[in-house]
């Protein structure tokens, strides 16, 4: 037997080269991992098609089992590519085999691909309160220094002392220039050298909104909240490449890793070329090209080879030149 399984950072694709037909048979996956369990897809056929969904439950997680959101589908070339994709499900817990059963009342024959696409995965909080996302809990203590002081967001929030004035494009916003110095060598040279900006008190950043600048400035601070950081992620990105903090700049690349889908994919990967992030462009590259992800969104990538930089339209085309000699 030659099934693969292969995944991305949220998106598992089980590929069957062909299925027995006998009346009945019975095919599991390998385990693959996302986000904190090990998953494995099965397939039964009996009457119909059964395609199962579920955890790995273990003593390790058993107080935990996930409370899965995703997008199931099955992709076969017979007599043509079609898809047939299960309603979205939503906020549904996984603990067995018996928790997800999809059942095909379609014939399905030949070659095709089971694709699972996580959009969220949550546990419930051990305080018995609403539960939360595995993506998106702790953030930020993984991007903020672990001895960051609350005295530091005081200083901001509450404009102790501040001595420079930044003018956003809709808004401005006081800070210190000391803290601005150590956190980037961008704004140490203006500070240290005879600039306007060391005359004046001031910073004209017009290319800024107000509301991604009181962002950014709640980072180099040690403020932010994971909600403000995960809807300003590209404008931090933009913001942390042109002043040298380099790992607010690491911080949005590993985030931008864990959620790519088809609306943001082209958009992600032009950023991964313009801000040279290898891994980012990678990842993009296998869901467009690997994962087929391409064929879903063929007018949106129609309207991207027309506008994009001609360079990274080439490395696509290598891609799929690359998958297409591996069939």
């Amino acid at each position: 037997m030659t099934d693969r399984l292969e995944t991305t950072s949220r998106l598992a694709q089980w590929r069957i080269d062909s299925l027995s037909s006998s009346s009945s048979s019975y095919r599991k996956s390998d385990p693959f991992k996302i986000g904190n369990w090990n998953w494995r897809l099965v397939l039964e056929k009996n009457r119909n098609l059964q395609i199962r969904l579920y955890p790995e439950i273990t003593n390790l997680n058993k107080n935990n089992p996930p409370i899965a959101s995703f997008i199931i589908r099955v992709v076969c070339s017979l007599g043509g590519r079609k898809a047939f994709v299960h309603p979205e499900i939503r906020d549904k817990q996984l603990k067995t085999s018996e928790d997800f059963v999809w059942a095909l009342e379609v014939p399905i024959g030949g070659k095709f691909i089971i694709d699972v696409e996580f959009l969220d995965l949550k546990i419930a909080s051990p305080n018995g309160g609403n539960s939360y996302s595995v993506w998106t809990e702790q953030i930020t203590q993984k991007i903020l220094p672990a001895t960051t002081l609350n005295s530091l967001g005081k200083m901001l929030s509450q404009s102790i002392h501040t001595d420079i004035i930044i003018n956003a494009s809709d808004g401005s916003v006081e800070a210190h220039r000391a803290v601005l110095s150590a956190r980037s060598s961008v704004f140490m040279t203006m500070f240290s050298h005879d600039l306007k900006e060391k005359e004046m008190s001031t910073i004209n950043i017009s290319d800024m909104s107000i509301e991604t600048c009181q962002t950014f400035l709640n980072y180099i601070y040690g403020n932010i909240v994971d909600q403000d950081f995960l809807a300003h992620r590209l404008d931090l990105l933009r913001v942390a490449d042109k002043y040298d903090v380099m790992d607010l700049k690491d911080a949005c690349h590993e985030s931008l890793l864990e959620d790519i889908d088809t609306n943001n994919v082209l958009e992600r990967l032009q950023n991964a070329s313009l801000y040279h992030l290898p891994k980012l462009k990678i990842c993009c590259m296998q869901y467009l090209v690997r994962f087929g992800k391409i064929f879903d969104i063929a007018e949106e990538f129609a309207a991207f080879i027309q506008s994009a930089d001609r360079e990274l339209i080439g490395e696509v085309f290598d891609e799929v030149l690359s998958v297409w000699k591996g069939f």
